[in-house]
């Protein structure tokens, strides 16, 4: 679907009232959706993948420890690569959404057997039917309510949708109630999301705006804060937090992704950052409390 109509969309969902905006949202992803939930799966396994090599770089074992994962998504992708590949005891993920349907959770518990050769069993108590050890809870803000106790609280892809001030808030919080030497994990993608619809927009087309400009555009269902690499940093740094590892990827001269980002007329909020921290994506941050 072309970006700018998604926009005039979601601006006409926004309007309905709530849960009726959810509801047809649901209805409209699930429509333009249609990959497979073998593809889904597997596209989750570059994040594992990816997390398991830094894992053992670092010397990090989670096996028989507790994981906290914030930003659900749609089905329990990240949880059963941390249960049944690293062998975690507890993972606890939370979602200001609910998007899980017990259909798909099911699917994917045979699906996942298949594929790694594990014995997922299904916890018949869980209404999700979630197997032992993977707890769900939406409709929830983590930061309303206190942390259980674990050894890593891990986000994918979550930060650049929540605001600047929660961004700086959740950090708050974790330097408060996480344990010493516990980690903190965040995969986080700082691009426009609407060009993936639109291989000729830019992916950092949205520094053009300001930032009420910004808020016009966009609603809650595409909801992106477009903080960059040293703005993210900075609220780590200012809880004081030990960044163990940083890797990320900034777009490289004469290619077309970067002739598209050069040919954007910069807010003057983004002008005193350089290239490489304006275009730097696919960002993975280790810290350390």
């Amino acid at each position: 679907m072309n970006y700018k109509i998604k926009t005039v969309l979601f601006k006409s969902l926004a309007l309905l009232p709530n849960k009726l905006d959810d509801y047809f949202y649901h209805k409209i992803q699930s429509f333009f959706d249609k990959s497979s939930l073998e593809s889904r799966i597997k596209r989750t396994e570059s994040t594992y993948l990816r997390l398991s090599k830094v894992l053992t770089d670092l010397n990090i074992d989670l096996k028989d420890k507790n994981v906290f994962e914030l930003g659900s998504g749609w089905f329990p992708a990240m949880p059963y690569y941390f249960k049944y590949k690293l062998q975690v005891k507890k993972i606890i993920t939370v979602d200001i959404n609910e998007h899980f349907k017990r259909k798909t959770v099911l699917k994917l518990n045979n699906l996942f057997s298949n594929l790694y050769a594990f014995n997922v069993i299904t916890n018949m108590e869980s209404k999700y039917g979630l197997p032992e050890g993977i707890e769900y809870f939406p409709k929830k803000n983590v930061l309303d309510s206190n942390l259980p106790d674990m050894k890593m609280f891990f986000s994918r892809y979550v930060l650049s949708h929540m605001s600047k001030d929660d961004v700086d808030d959740l950090h708050k919080k974790l330097k408060k109630e996480l344990k010493k030497d516990s980690y903190i994990i965040h995969f986080i993608s700082p691009s426009d999301l609407r060009q993936h619809n639109d291989s000729n927009l830019s992916m950092q087309d949205f520094l053009k705006y300001s930032e009420r400009e910004w808020k016009k555009i966009h609603t809650k269902f595409d909801y992106h804060n477009r903080l960059r690499l040293p703005q993210f940093l900075e609220i780590f740094k200012k809880y004081d937090f030990e960044v163990l590892y940083l890797e990320y990827e900034s777009l490289q001269k004469n290619t077309k992704k970067y002739d598209l980002f050069k040919k954007i007329k910069l807010h003057e909020d983004f002008i005193n950052y350089s290239d490489d921290e304006l275009t730097a994506g696919n960002i993975l941050v280790v810290l350390k409390v």
